[in-house]
């Protein structure tokens, strides 16, 4: 039941118990100048920790600040300092742009030029953020690293487990998939047993200037949400035309590069026969965009890459071997569906119990507990699909 009636004390205590560390205890707070974490640093120093903000700055803060809905520049780095002052905690900002160049936004330009449609969000919570953010708060004594995000952390018989939040609305658990044991040992997320306006309610009450400011929108340095605009500056020569190519190998037409394709899009193709057409495919080395019926769609199994494991099993491989049920969430907007783990040419996959449609490589795959449905198991991205009538 989410605590959404309560005083800012009250849920101060929630936070304690979330946290589950000796008041008095040293907890780093990372601080996007959001009002999710904002209110997580809030809510540990009226718990009574030892809180100090952390704000990283990731990219071009002089080009952010003219933007709204992003965070980690710009305004939002003098909304985290300033809130900072007013809880009465040191605040530090660490300038990561070249760590978050290479880790995340190189990545996301490199994937698309590979024909895949690859999560940021993911890569720099594994990376820069639950990586590098980590080993800062160790260096500052601390013992938790406390985040905004809305999941949970729970101590399970075999240690902590992660979670689904309790508002389903906001979370998060899709995109820390790739957090590992270590890092779940180190990590606490005060927000995941709230609902975000009583999240907005507390940050009123406390005083807080950022409680009406807008939740963060888009990818973060995509000016706009204009992705190609980046890989075009980054990589132009993934603009470089090719062929539209049909399942059936007719010629329909041709493309301005695949970078601005993605599986399961219909519209801006400008092609017609008749039948809608969706893309199917994208083959980089050929510069192709393969298109074809809805129905193309449908994949019977996908095999995962970069694989991260949480259950009660050593590894993925595992519970793989021993074909393990799970819950499988092929998109953050999109709910778990039944699939089973195989392995199949050696490599880790997912066999749907009803074929996904629109299951795009670059995209991740999280496994949740079949009998605990809000566990996170783990997951992986996805490297390549099969069709329905090619499953073994």
């Amino acid at each position: 039941m989410f605590a959404d009636l309560l005083p800012a004390d009250d849920v101060a205590a929630i936070a304690r118990e979330a946290t589950g560390l000796p008041v008095g205890s040293r907890v780093v707070a990372a601080m996007s100048g959001g009002v999710d974490s904002t209110v997580t640093a809030a809510l540990l120093k009226r718990a009574g920790y030892d809180v100090v903000g952390v704000t990283l700055q990731l990219y071009d803060h002089g080009a952010a600040a003219k933007r709204k809905g992003a965070c980690c520049a710009g305004q939002d780095i003098l909304d985290a300092r300033s809130a900072a002052e007013t809880l009465g905690i040191p605040h530090y900002v660490l300038d990561y742009e070249s760590r978050f160049r290479e880790s995340v936004i190189e990545d996301f330009a490199d994937a698309y030029l590979r024909g895949e449609t690859p999560i940021p969000c993911i890569r720099c919570n594994q990376t820069v953020k639950f990586r590098d953010l980590l080993d800062v708060a160790r260096d500052l004594g601390a013992a938790a690293l406390a985040t905004g995000h809305y999941v949970r952390r729970e101590i399970g018989p075999a240690g902590p487990e992660l979670h689904r939040a309790l508002d389903d609305h906001r979370d998060q658990s899709y995109f820390l998939f790739a957090t590992t044991r270590e890092q779940l040992d180190f990590l606490r997320f005060p927000l995941g047993g709230l609902a975000k306006p009583r999240v907005r309610a507390v940050a009123a009450e406390l005083g807080l200037t950022i409680a009406d400011k807008p939740d963060s929108q888009d990818i973060c340095f995509v000016p706009e949400g204009r992705y190609t605009t980046v890989i075009d500056r980054l990589r132009p020569h993934g603009a470089l035309p090719g062929d539209i190519v049909h399942l059936d190998g007719r010629l329909l037409g041709r493309h301005e590069g695949i970078t601005r394709y993605t599986v399961g899009q219909r519209r801006g193709l400008n092609v017609a026969v008749g039948d809608p057409l969706f893309v199917v495919r994208l083959d980089a080395e050929r510069r192709e965009v393969i298109v074809g019926p809805r129905e193309a769609l449908l994949a019977g199994s996908l095999t995962l890459s970069e694989t991260n494991w949480l259950g009660e099993e050593p590894a993925l491989a595992q519970a793989a071997r021993r074909g393990r049920r799970v819950l499988a969430r092929v998109r953050s907007t999109r709910e778990p569906v039944a699939a089973r783990l195989a392995t199949i040419d050696e490599r880790p996959t997912v066999v749907f119990e009803t074929p996904e449609e629109g299951v795009a490589p670059g995209q991740a795959c999280v496994l949740y507990d079949a009998g605990e449905p809000s566990r996170v198991l783990g997951g992986g991205f996805i490297a390549r699909t099969t069709a329905v009538e090619a499953l073994p």
